[in-house]
């Protein structure tokens, strides 16, 4: 799939290159009943019916069961009134990429991709920006003018300056979403490279995951995993702005970057799990929306899979 540089289009015109090529993939998805992102029980009751072999004993509808005689449990299904809000990370070390994209058009494509999947139901879409400026507050509303004004925001966020100082960190991010959500249950997407240290987020997003489903969208470019030998390399750390030489010929120093490089990976993996967030990953240089499908997909399955009751009894 050829990624489409938006921001060579006016604004207008990236959108709707934008949400063509997303609805292209995607509408296979929006058919039939909607079952959300991510795995769950829902929160609207559904029609009982007789009890099955496997099905949730905690889903017991005692009084239908009393009245019939029959054991009768009670579904229940996503609602369709879900509020959906974006953490969407825009500070300076998104601003790279070696691959199809950049990082922080990355990030975009990965909110409208959500968005038009909550947002064709119905559903409220709200976002939060962090960018080197602060933050940035976009209110929850309904439509699809609301939609392309939420995405026209993040496309039109400046890049912050390497070693500036305003952007708040990811855990404040997470923090602020909490308080400003907090009264309605619903999904919370954090899309980021994860950058920071863990201890940082972790307890921050695990709070965030106790109130709402939460989605995690970890950007990666492939200079974050390996380096390529291409002689003395001059690196930029975008948030401090420091500069380092990178003597790439040497393949012991290589081999430690990619040791060091998956380690950080599956320490970032091994906290989004405790937090209790679904973990997407997202790379520069991959098929973004095959990825976000194949994702979609197995949340579905893993929805429709029934629990087994408690004690393994069946």
């Amino acid at each position: 799939m050829t990624t489409p540089d938006l921001r060579e289009l006016a604004p207008h015109q990236a959108l709707r290159r934008l949400e063509l090529i997303i609805m292209r993939r995607l509408d296979g998805l929006l058919q039939g009943e909607h079952l959300g992102l991510l795995p769950g029980p829902g929160t609207e009751t559904a029609e009982g019916r007789e009890y099955r072999p496997g099905d949730d004993v905690r889903t017991m509808d005692w009084s239908l069961t009393a009245r019939t005689t029959v054991p009768h449990v009670r579904d229940r299904v996503a609602d369709r009134e879900l509020e959906t809000w974006v953490l969407v990370d825009a500070t300076a070390s998104m601003d790279f990429g070696t691959g199809r994209v950049e990082k922080r058009d990355l990030a975009v494509y990965a909110v409208a991709a959500v968005a038009y999947l909550t947002e064709r139901s119905g559903n409220r879409v709200g976002a939060q920006i962090m960018h080197g400026g602060g933050l940035r507050h976009v209110p929850a509303r309904t439509g699809r003018p609301h939609l392309l004004g939420l995405l026209r925001s993040l496309l039109e966020v400046p890049r912050s300056r390497p070693g500036g100082h305003g952007a708040p960190s990811l855990g404040a991010g997470a923090d602020l979403l909490l308080r400003t959500t907090a009264r309605r249950r619903g999904l919370a997407v954090v899309v980021s490279d994860f950058l920071e240290t863990v201890e940082s987020w972790e307890r921050p997003l695990r709070l965030l995951a106790r109130h709402h489903q939460v989605l995690a969208v970890e950007v990666v470019d492939p200079r974050e995993l390996s380096l390529p030998d291409v002689g003395l390399l001059t690196v930029v750390d975008p948030e401090t702005g420091r500069r380092r030489e990178i003597p790439t010929a040497s393949r012991r120093l290589r081999e430690r970057y990619a040791v060091a490089a998956a380690g950080q990976r599956a320490a970032i993996s091994a906290a989004l799990r405790r937090s209790g967030a679904a973990h997407l990953r997202l790379h520069t240089d991959g098929d973004w929306l095959r990825d976000i499908v194949r994702h979609v997909l197995t949340q579905r399955r893993l929805a429709s899979v029934p629990h087994p009751p408690p004690g393994g009894a069946a």
